[in-house]
């Protein structure tokens, strides 16, 4: 499954991805992630696929100019062939979302808040990591945004951690328009390199993590007026978001349910599942999520 090209047509495609990073041509890039993407779903690759269509939507979606040069033609084959993939329920990037929205319909609402703050706290090492790459500077503002949305729960933050915090989602969602999220990677001590467009599976890591801390930014704006928002209700979506499938699909790291990695998250995302079901105290909350700040979820 994850011999996508034969080895001559696999270098091309790397080449002609490399050839176009070092020009800047992005509109080059999202035609080449995209032709990559069409041959691996035409080859039954789903999940390679799954993995260079949505990066060459990615691109194209974030700047006009570049979706003109790219034209209507491919923007609509590329969106209807990502419609189709995600409507596979085989594929570990829509089944583990799914599982996780039933389950979270058996927690209150600020249960459902908890298990997110605990999967975004294992992203706040990795975040750290990332943030030396220019424009990825955001990043490294994880572990501060998941201490003070803990926080929050127990007491009013002040108008300075408010804006800090909006300053943080505003910045993460502008993340994947820019240069440093298409090119820029980190080592990883016994494995591949880590490219910051390995977060854009899963629906983009860093946009669920934007749509997390906009809800918290509404509850608390809420709370302190004592008026209900109904875009203040905590949603599940980051919780997945852990699990960084991009990153595996693209280093040929296996069945994705058999890699070491994912097993760990999906255990951990079970356990936490757990953890907020049984008695919750902040103390407890507080030291799980000081424990996962530290953790290193790439590691074997």
């Amino acid at each position: 499954m994850f011999g996508l090209f034969g080895k001559k047509e696999g270098k091309a495609g790397e080449d002609r991805v490399a050839e176009c990073q070092k020009k800047k041509d992005w509109a080059g890039l999202a035609k080449a992630y995209y032709e990559m993407g069409v041959s691996a779903m035409e080859a039954g690759d789903l999940e390679h696929a799954q993995l260079w269509l949505h990066r060459s939507d990615t691109i194209y979606s974030a700047d006009d100019d570049v979706y003109e040069k790219v034209g209507d033609k491919i923007a609509d084959d590329c969106s209807d062939r990502i419609g189709r993939l995600e409507a596979e329920e085989g594929l570990l990037y829509n089944a583990v979302p799914a599982e996780i929205s039933e389950k979270a319909e058996e927690l209150s609402e600020p249960q459902v808040r908890i298990w997110g703050l605990l999967s975004a706290a294992r992203l706040a090492a990795l975040g750290k990591r990332l943030s030396g790459i220019p424009g990825c500077e955001v990043l490294g503002e994880l572990g501060w945004a998941v201490d003070m949305m803990a926080r929050s729960l127990q007491e009013p933050p002040t108008q300075e951690e408010y804006q800090h915090l909006m300053d943080v989602c505003n910045g993460l969602y502008a993340l994947n328009g820019k240069p440093g999220y298409w090119c820029g990677q980190i080592d990883v001590p016994g494995g591949a390199p880590f490219q910051v467009f390995d977060l854009n599976g899963m629906m983009g890591v860093e946009q669920e993590l934007s749509g997390f801390i906009d809800s918290h930014l509404r509850l608390i704006a809420a709370l302190s007026q004592g008026v209900e928002d109904p875009a203040a209700a905590a949603e599940s979506d980051i919780v997945g978001c852990t699990l960084l499938p991009d990153y595996y699909v693209r280093t040929g790291g296996g069945r994705l349910e058999e890699v070491p990695q994912i097993r760990a998250e999906l255990e951990r995302i079970q356990s936490d599942y757990e953890f907020v079901c049984d008695g919750l105290t902040w103390e407890k909350v507080g030291q799980r999520i000081a424990a996962y700040q530290a953790l290193d979820i790439l590691a074997m």
